[in-house]
């Protein structure tokens, strides 16, 4: 054997390089082999990952396609620097066809090879060129890098972002990466990547164990996919031939809707709680001036309407003289806004509604022009258009909670908020000496006045707690809604039936009332639509005030009697 090797190669000059390894030992010279190639090879690829970058400004857009495919499939952390700011449309090229990566705020960038900083106003910039077709290789190209991130959180957003393109050059990565991958997340949904692709491979059994993986770890985004393999063509026979492959579809399918269903009524719940919580703050007040006091008042979406103003006024003021606080301007709000409410709500009880007590149809009137004096006002002030409330960070996103069903901060926050300020405004009537008055004078009015009670300084009080209780309700709309000076019209009517269907002086009925009218129009509103819901909704509270009068909660007292 070594006859023949010393034959084909020269016989002498073999010779001496054998025995020099034989000196030399044969793993320093794999290492020098591998030196040799690390030195030789490795230039050699970053020149081509940076010719690939530099590929991204060009004119031909399938240039740019073909680099971000191969900066997807052999990049590293520059190159996906460089196709995130591309997403991000902070990718731009100079006139020497240099990338230049802008900052967020598009006055400073540095070049995307080199990192260093310069100038963007200084030169002559332009955008590369992309279109939807580039876009949708960019994500897939990130997706890819990301996918061989350290992060979990970060290879879970890349895998869901190639789970809407599978691709075949995705399916070979995603095998390569599932063999190592520890995390379950991450797993479930490179096993569904792979499940989508599959769903067109001409291979039965890997269209079978894609259905399979789709019932086990999918959701309701595959129903379409599923659905698919069940339809006909125009001669009646299946599209999908295996019958075993069919029969999986089948009962995938019904587990994705029924997972479906409830994850869509569990969302029907939770939004219609948030309507019910909505409608219990912004009903609150009038449960109180009208329930307690028996005053009909047409202004009360008015003062929910001063409460959300009062919110864009103090979070101007915060944007001008504190703007380091300005995250927390809400806290400062939210007293604010009770205060402005309670003030306009005592001076319209002094000087118009207390001379109007037991004449209900004055009121109504009284209260009207009062509104439209209030909205006319407003509109002077601040304008007819919207005004811009600004939820702060802590207020802004919200929790995944299933696929397609994020529960947003605001939401929850104004939830919880309610439940404080009932709680509140329950120990106020039920735990103080003024809600012993409150109660006394709602029940029996001249034996309060004859045992020394001041009817008239509770009826200011009342009417004032109602008012800034309604505008504090406007600090929670103002996070979730435009505010105009019509605010509180959209309200004042829903209002009106929490209270009458709860039972006229009775918080407990409000809630009741106000989360009950809330969950039923989010129930309904997917199977009859939004206007026709309402009418039902409507059709209901009659039939309740038909068979009670009073309410679901009766008021007792002596004055009822």
């Amino acid at each position: 054997m070594n006859y023949l090797i010393l034959r084909f190669t020269g016989g002498k000059y073999f010779q001496e390089i054998r025995n020099s390894v034989k000196s030399f030992g044969w793993l320093k010279v794999f290492f020098v082999f591998g030196l040799f190639s690390y030195l030789t090879i490795s230039p050699a690829l970053a020149d081509d990952l940076d010719s690939a970058l530099g590929q991204l400004g060009a004119q031909s857009r399938k240039q740019i396609k073909a680099a971000i495919v191969q900066l997807g499939n052999s990049g590293g952390s520059k190159a996906l620097m460089v196709l995130e700011a591309m997403k991000e449309k902070r990718l731009r090229i100079d006139a020497d066809g240099v990338l230049v990566i802008l900052d967020e705020s598009e006055e400073a960038g540095v070049e995307a090879l080199t990192g260093n900083p310069v100038d963007p106003d200084s030169l002559e910039l332009r955008k590369p060129r992309v279109n939807n077709a580039i876009r949708r290789v960019l994500s897939v190209a990130i997706g890819k890098l990301k996918l061989k991130s350290q992060d979990a959180d970060t290879r879970v957003k890349a895998a869901e972002e190639l789970l809407k393109r599978p691709s075949e050059s995705v399916l070979e990565l995603v095998n390569e990466v599932l063999k190592q991958e520890q995390d379950e997340r991450v797993r479930n949904l490179l096993s569904l990547i792979l499940a989508k692709g599959h769903l067109e491979s001409d291979d039965p059994e890997k269209r079978l164990q894609a259905v399979l993986s789709i019932g086990e770890y999918g959701d309701f985004r595959f129903i379409p996919d599923l659905q698919s393999l069940l339809t006909k063509d125009e001669e009646g026979r299946f599209v999908e031939k295996d019958s075993k492959v069919r029969k999986a579809a089948t009962i995938a399918l019904g587990s994705l809707e029924r997972r479906q269903f409830l994850i869509n009524q569990i969302a029907n719940l939770f939004y219609g709680l948030s309507l019910g919580s909505i409608l219990l703050l912004a009903a609150l007040g009038l449960a109180i001036t009208f329930g307690l006091m028996g005053v009909i008042n047409m202004a009360h979406g008015e003062m929910i309407m001063l409460g959300a103003y009062s919110t864009y006024v103090v979070q101007g003021l915060f944007e001008s003289y504190l703007s380091g606080f300005w995250e927390w301007y809400l806290l400062a709000a939210i007293p604010t806004a009770f205060l402005v409410s309670a003030l306009v709500g005592i001076l319209l009880e002094r000087s118009i509604i207390r001379h109007l007590y037991g004449r209900p149809l004055e009121t109504l009137l009284a209260t009207w022009g009062i509104s439209l004096l209030l909205i006319q006002t407003v509109r002077l002030t601040f304008g007819a258009q919207n005004v811009e409330v600004t939820n702060p960070s802590w207020l802004s996103g919200g929790i995944k909670v299933f696929e397609g069903v994020v529960f947003p901060y605001n939401r929850i926050t104004i939830i919880v908020f309610v439940i404080f300020v009932v709680t509140l405004v329950w120990a106020l009537l039920q735990k103080t000496t003024l809600g012993l008055q409150v109660r006394a004078v709602t029940q029996n009015r001249e034996m309060a006045s004859c045992v020394g009670i001041s009817t008239s300084k509770i009826d200011m009080l009342t009417f004032g707690l109602g008012s800034g209780v309604a505008g504090l309700g406007g600090v929670a709309l103002s996070q979730i809604g435009n505010v105009g000076p019509e605010l509180g019209q959209s309200y004042i009517v829903d209002c009106f039936m929490v209270v009458v269907l709860g039972g006229v002086g009775k918080i407990a009925g409000t809630i009741v009332g106000a989360l009950g009218l809330g969950i039923i129009n989010k129930f309904l509103e997917p199977v009859a639509g939004a206007v026709l819901g309402k009418i039902i909704v409507l059709v209901l509270i009659i039939l309740v005030i038909q068979k009670r009068p009073q309410g679901l909660f009766a008021l007792k007292g002596r004055s009822v009697d």
